[in-house]
């Protein structure tokens, strides 16, 4: 019996490392394009999400289209559109990218739990919040491939620095109305931020392995 577990456990090792060595043997126009993918699906679902939610709990309360809001990742500097994209150094740009998907990963965990308690809110829609905070780490897994391949490659130094996540994060209060503004603020910040991911990443993408419609 014992030597049936070990060559189970020796096969299920075997099959990792060539899953593994797989990945990494993806050229690096395939990894971009595996998190560009990534990246716009995400982005879609924000936007369907941030949709829902305003239909459903601001359309009767005159808060839609309002002024004001500030995203937790303000003090992040990200450039405003491609041309100031494309003035920062790759090394930059790639920094602007993991440092945004870090910031959303506590703060959508939050959105996702507060959801669940919104009875009134159909536990679909309530799910595609968590989905998001999936995604979120997956495609920051996926980044951080396509940086290590870079510097593999010598495109990239290696000396993209350390970061840690922002800690402006605005707290649920206990009024229902400013936790259901929060959501909405999270929902909205996430759909801007979701966007400047895609398009930095089709930015870097075309300035390192540019192909036709970069």
């Amino acid at each position: 019996m014992m030597w049936i577990l070990a060559t189970l456990l020796l096969s299920a090792s075997m099959l990792l490392k060539v899953f593994q060595h797989q990945c990494y043997a993806l050229s690096l126009s395939d990894l971009f394009d595996r998190v560009i993918q990534h990246s716009a699906r995400m982005h879609s679902l924000s936007s369907d999400l941030h949709s829902e939610f305003e239909q459903y709990f601001l359309s009767s309360k005159n808060h839609i289209g309002r002024v004001n809001r500030r995203c937790h990742t303000s003090n992040i500097l990200t450039p405003n559109g491609k041309e100031n994209a494309q003035k920062l150094t790759r090394e930059e740009l790639t920094e602007v990218i993991l440092k945004l998907l870090l910031a959303w990963r506590d703060p959508l965990s939050h959105l996702h739990q507060s959801m669940a308690h919104q009875n009134d809110f159909n536990s679909f829609s309530g799910n595609k919040a968590l989905e998001m905070s999936d995604m979120v780490h997956e495609l920051k897994k996926g980044v951080e491939k396509v940086a290590e391949k870079m510097q593999l490659l010598g495109i990239i130094s290696n000396s993209l620095n350390a970061f840690s996540s922002p800690d402006a994060f605005i707290p649920y209060s206990n009024s229902e109305e400013s936790i259901t503004l929060t959501n909405h603020d999270l929902l909205y910040c996430f759909r801007r931020d979701s966007n400047k991911v895609q398009n930095y990443l089709k930015i870097l993408k075309c300035r390192i392995v540019p192909e036709n419609g970069c």
